[in-house]
Parts: structure tokens; sequence; C-alpha cells
């Protein structure tokens, strides 16, 4: 039987979590975020919580996601719609500042624009994502002021993070600011929004980059084990990209001798993958389709060895549209060639991917699975048109699999976790 999800309990107990931190913003007298390390981030209960509002619900990404933008604007690029949400104008490019453009996962076009918006623009500062000083293979939200903090924040962190649980705090305060953050991130800020006026009024724009999931910090631990490292706290370092394109994954330790381990992306994307949290399985959204802007790798060509790292740049928004062409006019952002079909090349299987979640939704709701609600997103179509026959067969069976070895069908126990002392 398909039961209801009625609470923010159910979101998690149900694994439809993102660990967005939402709840803890716009419900912070009941809410506040903690680590489960098979898991990720969490909201747990306050001591002397209150009463839950159904405010955080409603504005969870986790229990579902609706697309409310005008589809009758006629700016709007109405072939790629169905498959990738609102698209004005998409182009390639990267940042010009070389140092930006270097330490960037692809480009430096997220950072890039931060910047735009902070020194010309109308924002103070970005909200974003950081590794933590005191454990850099963990995350914490951060709010970057100038270029260096900016900088020193770029690239991306294949771990859990909450950047949402700062929007309360961006909510009482006088300032402006950019958001960055996962397209599930951005979607809750979204939601946030529109119940929220102050809110709405303190966020000068969103960008969000592609996602193709969230890791566990049992993942970012393994992977280290698997390189020799049984003690975190020897870690003074850990990046995941960026210092070069696609960039490596990089291991600096504490010992003095300034001895470092690397690893390519596919090598550690490849291992990560696996600790995916399980909403990110059934997500329509992998490219920040409630963005302002979108960023991405363009992956329509191959890449040659050594070459300065390129950005996708998506406006999903009039907003957004207009601060990516401002900030290519002040001279932030080198945009290369403009053209919509970049976006569908550079993700040539998003679509089928969406495609089979229809079938993964189909089969969890016949088994009595969490079901998130997705509106807008026409998934039956390209289950007809995008998926083979065989893999048609491959998302019935996987996800019934998947249901019994996830135990979906029933509630799990959320476990917060600290990391011991010394690590």
């Amino acid at each position: 039987m398909q039961l209801p999800i009625l609470n923010i309990k159910d979101v998690c107990e149900r694994q439809l979590c993102t660990g967005c931190g939402v709840c803890a913003a716009v419900e912070p007298d009941r809410f506040r975020m903690g680590d489960d390390l098979e898991l990720g981030r969490r909201p747990f209960l306050k001591d002397d919580a209150a009463e839950e509002t159904g405010e955080a619900l409603g504005c969870c990404p986790g229990r579902g996601l609706e697309h409310t933008f005008d589809r009758s604007d006629p700016e709007l690029n109405k072939d790629l719609m169905p498959g990738w949400g609102p698209v004005y104008e998409v182009w390639e490019g990267h940042a010009t500042d070389e140092a930006i453009r270097f330490a960037g996962s692809s480009g430096g076009a997220a950072t890039a624009l931060a910047l735009f918006a902070i020194e010309q623009g109308n924002a103070d500062h970005a909200v974003h994502i950081g590794a933590r000083t005191d454990t850099p293979w963990l995350n914490e939200t951060v709010r970057s002021r100038t270029r260096e903090e900016l900088i020193s924040r770029s690239g991306s962190r294949y771990a859990p993070a909450s950047p949402c649980d700062m929007l309360h705090e961006i909510e009482q305060g006088s300032e402006r600011c950019v958001f960055i953050g996962k397209p599930c991130d951005v979607a809750a800020v979204d939601s946030a929004r529109r119940i929220r006026p102050e809110l709405d009024a303190a966020i000068d724009c969103t960008i969000a980059f592609f996602c193709a999931g969230v890791p566990s910090t049992r993942g970012t631990l393994e992977l280290l084990r698997k390189i020799g490292v049984t003690d975190p706290s020897t870690v003074e370092h850990l990046r995941y990209r960026g210092n070069g394109w696609p960039g490596m994954w990089t291991v600096v330790y504490r010992d003095g001798t300034e001895q470092q381990h690397q690893m390519t992306y596919a090598e550690s994307w490849g291992f990560l993958q696996r600790f995916r949290q399980w909403r990110c399985y059934i997500c329509p959204d992998h490219t920040g389709e409630f963005a302002d802007i979108a960023v991405g790798d363009p992956w329509y060509r191959e890449i040659e060895p050594g070459e300065a790292g390129s950005s996708l740049l998506v406006a999903r928004t009039p907003r957004g549209r207009e601060i990516i062409k401002a900030a290519a006019e002040a001279g932030y952002i080198t945009l290369l060639r403009s053209e919509p079909e970049l976006l569908p090349k550079s993700q040539p299987n998003l679509l089928s991917t969406r495609g089979g979640l229809w079938m993964r939704l189909k089969v969890l709701k016949m088994f009595g699975a969490g079901v998130p609600k997705f509106v807008g997103f026409p998934l039956l179509r390209f289950w007809w048109s995008g998926v083979s026959g065989l893999n048609k067969i491959r998302s019935f069976t996987g996800t019934v699999k998947r249901v019994f070895r996830k135990k979906l069908r029933g509630r799990i126990e959320i476990r917060e976790w600290t990391p011991p002392s010394g690590e």
C-alpha cells in the first residue's frame, strides 16, 4: 500500500531526503542539520522542538518538485523545454580570470559570475559550500565576499552538504546574496522564496551546477582507505576536482612533508558514485532547472590533455540571461559560442535517464515505497522514445532489486554521527 508523505520524518525515514537543509531554515525552532555517516546531511529535532508547521514539508525537494514557469513565454526554447526545463540561451565559455578558470571544476563560470554579482552587481556575498577548516573532508556552508575567498572554495565537493541551512540567516539579515548549490538545493530555495518575501528580496540570483548525485561521507572515508589513509586526521586538504580540467582528486597530508596522493576524476567518481543517497537515483533534475543560471561541463567534445577549463552556461530565467550577458560585457566571462544544442549534446544520456525514471517511480509505488511527486516533468514520453526495449526491462528489474536491497518498503533509522576525536 502506498503511504503518504505527511511530514519531514516521513521524508527522511522513507529515504527521500536530499539533505539540502531547507527544513532547518524555514522551521529553525524545530530542526537542525546533522550528519548521518551512511546517508549524508539530515535534519534532527532540536531540544524542546516546536511543533511542525508544514512549511518545511512544503519547501522540501525530497517530497517533490513542481515547475511553475510560464511555458507560453515566446523566448523560451520550446524544443528543449520537455526534456531540459526552461532554457533561454546556452553558451560555452569560461572565466576570463585565468586563476579562477584554473581553480574551477570546469572553466570557473560559477565563481566568475558570483564575483561579478558581488563586485559590479547587486550582491554583497555568495552563499555556497566550502571544506570545513577543522575537517577538510567534510563540508560547511560559507559566505564568500572576495575573489580570494571564492577561489579558495572553488571546485566540486562530492560529499554531503546542506547550503540551505543558512537561508534563515539570509532572511534575517540586511544583505543580498548569490546562492550556489546543487539542483535540489536551488529548487528548495525557489520554493522557500515563494512563501518568504524577505528571503526572496535577499537573494540576487541562484546558480546551480549539474549534478549526478551526492555520495555519503562513508564514500569519502572508503576512498581514503583505498589509498591507505586509515586516519583521516592526517588529511590537510582534500580536493575532488579543479586545478585543471577536469582536475584530479587530490589529498594533501598533515605530516609536514607536503606529501600528496592523486587520482583521476574518472577513477574517484567511479568509486564514489556507489555511495550516492537513494533520492539521487530518482531525481528528474540533474541540470539545475529551477535556477537562474546552471553551469556544467561541455562534454559534447573530447577534452585535449592539458586543455584549459571550459563551462557550459544555461540561462534558465531572463534574470540569469541578463547576468551572463552583463558579466561577459564587463569582462568576467568569456563566451565562446552560443548554441542550444550544446546542452543535450553535453548530456546525451539524461533523456533516457528521465525516461527510465517513469518506470522506477511506478515500481516504487507498486511496492509501497516512498515516491516523490514531480509536476511539470514529462517522463512518460521519454520512456517510450528514449529508452530501448532492453533498458526498459533493466529499469523494471533493477528497481525491483533496489526496493529490497535498500529496504525501500519500510522506514530506516536516521543516526546522527560526529567525527571521532582525533579525526
